[in-house]
């Protein structure tokens, strides 16, 4: 309870009280919050707020005004009004876009991208399921969004696979432009520009919740689900170790069914091997319930990888893109549950794993990343009390916002900061260690159940037992 009434003390430091607009990132000490945000900071917010009234570090009745100050100050702001969704930055203070960069005035050309707009419609999702006040504003918020628009039907065999997003103009202004096409498959006669070469096409990824969503208001057929790959197939020999599996096919689509061995465990990666990749989406869905020979293997494999890699090499654990300590955000993970050639590290030091080449590195300095263990927690309870215990105790790691956001373990040098989307993730899954799977019930009350449930539930990961 310490831990979660801190976090959400770090999140009401980075909101506008004029706005509910929370700020992407705070200092250590809450003086000065951020002047951007996105949407997956704003909807980060909106559940985090569910959970703290669950928990009753606040009232209802707060909650509920919390809540609402948000929801208008999101109907009156500008967005893609032909899909419903919203850009990528805004200014929190006021609610408006973002053109130039804060502090470098770089340009920003407007994005819509398929991973923001998904986290926010999971947080009215969970608003309109659990705040009887906002239900219906939420709702129509919900309702009016089209996840369809990010599928990419030029694909031959993979015709559902998410864009990473849209431009609204062709960003010619941007210093180096993305590939991108434009194309107009929002139906309103314009064309935007797509991230033409920028696909999610790995399940093992935050960005599947985007898939759920579009799944569970039947805006794409269900057997999208199962075009993304589990591994490469084991003759793309550029990956970061050979997978064994098999051939499988569910409704219509073979799917490569492979998996990397690590700790003698057979895991499905993601592509770069972060906690966060594994179990964000699990914050909101019981995968492992409704999948229980695919995420109910997956999930407790890729934890207890995460644990006993750490706990060799450093004697701590959880590894999830986060703070750099001597610098600005890193892509944290274990490097062997990714497909990412180079990965994403565990150390400062970027120590390779490679299966062949380089199967027992030597690692350096390891950053660990508590809001990792938080969504660890939901698998591994005790151990992941244990390992934040004892990353407090050791490292000045804490402050009034709860865990700092990242530790380099042998130097013990802190990244003092929070970020609100790491802090949101802690309160998401506290909201089903310590409230009865809250955050998971709203979720899938409704629509997602009846549409989701039934297409994950038959898929088996990797080879045969």
């Amino acid at each position: 309870m310490r831990w979660a009434r801190d976090t959400w003390r770090s999140l009401v430091a980075m909101t506008s009280p004029r706005t509910g607009l929370v700020s992407d990132n705070i200092p250590g000490d809450l003086s000065t919050a951020g002047v951007y945000t996105s949407p997956t900071n704003i909807g980060g917010y909106l559940w985090s707020t569910i959970v703290a009234r669950d928990l009753r570090i606040i009232t209802a009745k707060e909650a509920s005004r919390r809540i609402r100050r948000t929801l208008k100050t999101l109907q009156r702001m500008e967005h893609h009004e032909a899909s419903g969704m919203y850009f990528n930055w805004y200014d929190p203070r006021d609610g408006s876009v973002i053109y130039e960069w804060p502090g470098s005035g770089d340009p920003v050309v407007p994005f819509v991208s398929s991973v923001d707009a998904a986290w926010l419609g999971a947080a009215l999702l969970v608003v309109r399921n659990a705040d009887p006040f906002n239900s219906a504003v939420a709702g129509e918020m919900f309702d009016r969004m089209r996840f369809d628009v990010f599928a990419d039907p030029t694909y031959e065999k993979q015709p559902y696979l998410m864009y990473g997003g849209f431009y609204l103009e062709e960003p010619t202004r941007l210093i180096s432009p993305p590939p991108t096409e434009p194309r107009d498959l929002i139906g309103e006669g314009r064309d935007v520009w797509y991230t033409a070469t920028h696909h999610y096409d790995t399940i093992v990824s935050e960005t599947r919740v985007t898939t759920y969503l579009a799944i569970a208001k039947q805006q794409i057929p269900p057997e999208a689900y199962f075009q993304a790959w589990r591994t490469f197939p084991p003759e793309w020999d550029f990956q970061e170790m050979t997978p064994v599996g098999t051939w499988r096919t569910y409704l219509g689509v073979d799917v490569y069914e492979g998996a990397y061995d690590y700790y003698d465990r057979l895991t499905v990666p993601g592509w770069g091997g972060s906690m966060f990749e594994e179990l964000m989406p699990n914050v909101f869905v019981p995968e492992e319930d409704w999948a229980p020979r695919s995420w109910g293997t997956n999930h407790p494999r890729h934890v207890a990888v995460q644990r006993l890699h750490g706990m060799d090499e450093y004697g701590y654990w959880g590894f999830s893109p986060a703070s750099d300590p001597y610098a600005n955000y890193a892509e944290w993970g274990v490097d062997a549950l990714g497909m990412k050639p180079d990965g994403y590290f565990s150390d400062v030091e970027h120590t390779d794993y490679h299966w062949l080449h380089n199967p027992h590195p030597d690692y350096g300095n390891g950053v660990v990343t508590p809001h990792a263990s938080f969504l660890a927690m939901m698998h591994e309870p005790t151990q992941a009390t244990a390992n934040l215990q004892r990353i407090e105790a050791d490292f000045d790691a804490y402050g009034p916002g709860g865990f700092y956001d990242a530790i380099a373990t042998q130097t013990g040098v802190v990244a003092q900061r929070y970020l609100s989307l790491d802090q949101a993730m802690i309160m998401g899954a506290l909201g089903n260690v310590m409230a009865n799977d809250n955050m998971r019930r709203y979720f899938t009350a409704g629509e997602v159940t009846a549409h989701v449930k039934p297409v994950i539930a038959p898929e088996v990961f990797g080879p045969e037992d």
